[in-house]
């Protein structure tokens, strides 16, 4: 409360907007850890596998890669506000219509049309926002904000098995929906266009390259890369690495607490990797995670006991913490604040194409094998050629980086 009262009109803007872009991060990443819960409820009731399970939220994660840059470019003409509402809204109600499915077309559709909504902004406005708001301290505020990700990701899993082993799986994807609706419009009323941008309706007096210019500058193209070669396994492993714990022989309970410990890892990860970037830039950073990332997927393709398991999940939350922080930051290092919107969506798309490919191939292969063995094996090899794509980043521009 002292904080509150000694700080700046400008300072208390900032707050309210990492405390609206906390609760939006909290609700849409929960819910999305959460849905791979409900893979054996579905199993059981429409018998179908896990490769189609895994479409529709691949499907989600395609339209986020294609709504993502319209909606960065949006925020940054009009304002993260109403962006924020009328997509949490949309994701809310999806949640809740899932519960209603009964055929697999259904499926595709809530989250081609609703949740796909929701998280093609959830990222980018929030972070892109952040960003602006935030000069110098901006790695750290970004993970700040991310720590609202990681805490969704503990604490919606517990309380969506709560809920199932409580109720069913319908009456639990209602009950998450439209308690998501609520807290994503509160969120979103938080969230308001940063002082630092208030002089042009589009940011354009800002410093940094335009996204027409962007589009030939080949370190724009290596972070696209970059982007793809993690994006996917921040995708996949979440979403298949409950029902794995399961398949080794953990209870739905045991499992969801797999990606509570992801989830506080993740907060090590984030501040950690926040608070570095603002010290030694994105790149450096970069190296940081992926390092981990590579350890924890060789790790899950050779554990076969469960509780090994945590220590592999705790690794990862790190890594996948880190990586989800950092690119925000390191985009604005490279190419500025005036554009950083739209050119972080364009980077965004790039990793969806991972992120929606990663979990339905995983998916396949364990449809195919009965084993996910394989696809931890390919996303070890994708990720160090992601390693590989960093070490050969060239120093940012500071100049930008204001």
């Amino acid at each position: 409360m002292l904080i509150w009262r000694a700080a700046t009109a400008h300072q208390r803007s900032g707050y309210l907007i990492v405390l609206g872009a906390c609760l939006t991060q909290f609700t849409t990443v929960g819910l999305l850890f959460s849905y791979g819960l409900f893979f054996k409820a579905l199993e059981a009731e429409f018998g179908w596998p896990r490769t189609l399970l895994s479409g529709g939220a691949s499907l989600a994660f395609l339209m986020m890669g294609v709504l993502a840059s319209f909606a960065g470019h949006l925020s940054d003409r009009y304002g993260p506000r109403l962006v924020l509402a009328v997509t949490g809204a949309f994701y809310g109600i999806g949640y809740a219509l899932l519960s209603r499915v009964t055929e697999a077309w259904q499926l595709f559709a809530i989250f081609g049309l609703f949740i796909g909504m929701g998280m093609a902004t959830h990222d980018v406005v929030t972070l892109s926002t952040v960003a602006r708001q935030f000069h110098r301290r901006r790695g750290i505020m970004t993970a700040v904000v991310k720590v609202g990700t990681a805490l969704g990701q503990i604490t919606l899993p517990l309380i969506a098995a709560y809920l199932i082993a409580t109720f069913d799986w319908r009456l639990a994807l209602t009950i998450l929906g439209f308690g998501a609706v609520g807290i994503l419009l509160f969120g979103a009323s938080l969230m308001k266009r940063p002082l630092v941008s208030s002089v042009s309706s589009g940011g354009t007096s800002e410093p940094g390259t335009r996204l027409q210019d962007v589009r030939s500058n080949p370190v724009f193209w290596m972070i696209c890369a970059v982007q793809f070669s993690h994006f996917t396994t921040l995708t996949t492993i979440p979403m298949h690495i409950a029902v794995h714990g399961m398949d080794l022989g953990m209870t739905s309970g045991l499992a969801a607490l797999l990606l509570s410990v992801m989830g506080a890892a993740s907060i090590a990860g984030r501040l950690t990797i926040g608070g570095v970037t603002d010290r030694i830039g994105g790149r450096r950073a970069l190296i940081l995670c992926f390092v981990p990332l590579i350890v924890s997927l060789l790790l899950f393709l050779f554990i076969a006991t469960p509780w090994l398991l945590f220590i592999a999940v705790a690794i990862y939350g790190f890594a996948h913490g880190g990586l989800f922080t950092v690119i925000s930051p390191t985009i604005a290092e490279y190419f500025g604040l005036k554009a950083h919107g739209a050119i972080f969506g364009v980077v965004v798309f790039f990793g969806t194409i991972g992120g929606a490919t990663g979990p339905i191939l995983a998916g396949g292969v364990f449809d195919l094998t009965d084993s996910y063995s394989l696809a931890f094996a390919a996303l070890a090899a994708l990720a160090t050629l992601g390693l590989t794509l960093v070490l050969r980043l060239p120093a940012s521009s500071p100049s930008l980086n204001r």
